[in-house]
């Protein structure tokens, strides 16, 4: 799906706050999809079929996406309950809806466009619905400027603006299971002045001068690591121990403390992104992770086990750790040639660190053949 580089619906309340962030986010190489954002994209995906075709829930079993599946628990804990909101709000099954839709601004707004979960449309009432699949951080409709983003895109794009002609009422819905859906009903006339403040903010974020501002905003931006004013942030707080600060200081840079631990995380995950890709960064190196015993053939140390008198199944094959210790209490050994060590990945080190650096030897390979073309 493709996503405006200016602003969309999940950036718009960053971009209003911070109109410096949008060309700084450009310059920041694209993060790989993490797995809950795979998971999320294949419960949106299902339940767009769901509502697009009318079928049963139970058919989009095992539907795949990403290597993400439609498992049992994820139908039981996040599609069925998502879809019961939707009746809770609709019982009688009275709302024209349109799913996934493409909402834009048009000459607006150029480049400034988004998709919108659903829009709905019950009497006089328009409905902007947002589904949650994570199980972080709970999210309020309460001047949500995603939810109102799309509602001002959809009322000015041509294919949805029917949901909002003439109606009196705008209702912004979070449907975040298992949680109930969270409802909050505002207004047309608050939904264009919504819009004159995303213009200007938009129309700011364009010119070469354009102001940045730390705050809650920060927290899912891109451009944390290389942003002026978390740097500089970072550069005041090592200038000071902390039995220096007085108790108001103290307060001060505890409400900063979360942000900057997430510049710090974001920080290492560029550096990690940046070396997988086969660049470098002085002073620093990739590395295999610590590595963890695993069976070389689950059915072979399954047999093993079960001949020395151990039950090695629980709900799945126990690991070798957890067989040696059962083993030992009976006073017997693992046998050798079952387990091999495994890495689970790579991971950045300093330089110094003494474990050998990982050889790109794929992103190098296809950087030596790009130069012969």
């Amino acid at each position: 799906m493709a996503h405006s580089t200016i602003v969309g619906g999940s950036t718009a309340k960053r971009v209003m706050a911070c109109p410096g962030s949008v060309k700084l986010v450009q310059q920041v190489p694209p993060k790989p999809a993490s797995k809950d954002a795979l998971r999320g994209t294949l419960l949106h995906n299902v339940i767009a079929h769901i509502l697009e075709h009318d079928e049963p829930a139970a058919s989009f079993l095992g539907a795949a996406y990403e290597g993400e599946e439609l498992t049992p628990e994820l139908m039981e804990t996040k599609i069925l309950p998502a879809l019961a909101m939707l009746d809770a709000i609709d019982p009688d099954k009275q709302m024209e809806f349109a799913i996934e839709a493409e909402v834009g601004f048009g000459d607006l707004l150029p480049g400034v466009f988004g998709s919108a979960d659903l829009l709905g449309r019950i009497g006089k009432r328009a409905i902007v619905w947002d589904w949650k699949f994570g199980d972080g951080v709970p999210v309020s409709p309460v001047e949500n400027e995603q939810l109102m983003f799309y509602a001002a895109a959809a009322m000015r794009t041509p294919a949805t603006k029917w949901v909002f002609d003439g109606v009196s009422e705008i209702e912004l819905v979070i449907a975040q299971p298992p949680a109930d859906p969270k409802r909050w009903v505002t207004t047309p006339d608050r939904i264009r002045r919504f819009e004159a403040d995303l213009t200007l903010a938009v129309h700011t974020a364009l010119r070469p001068d354009a102001a940045f501002a730390v705050g809650d905003h920060c927290r899912w931006c891109a451009a944390k690591p290389i942003c002026p004013q978390m740097t500089g942030a970072v550069d005041r707080a090592l200038q000071k121990t902390v039995k220096e600060l007085d108790a108001t200081q103290l307060g001060v840079m505890l409400q900063r403390a979360d942000i900057l631990e997430g510049w710090i995380s974001d920080l290492r995950a560029l550096a990690l992104q940046v070396l997988e890709s086969g660049n470098p960064v002085p002073g620093f190196k990739l590395v295999q992770k610590r590595g963890t015993r695993k069976w070389v053939d689950e059915k072979a140390a399954e047999i093993a086990l079960v001949g020395l008198g151990i039950d090695p199944l629980v709900t799945e094959l126990v690991s070798p750790a957890q067989a040696e210790k059962k083993l030992k209490a009976a006073k017997k050994v693992l046998p050798e040639g079952l387990t091999v060590m495994a890495s689970s990945g790579t991971t950045l080190a300093s330089e110094s660190d003494s474990r050998p650096a990982v050889l790109q030897i794929g992103q190098q390979l296809t950087a030596a053949l790009s130069k012969l073309v």
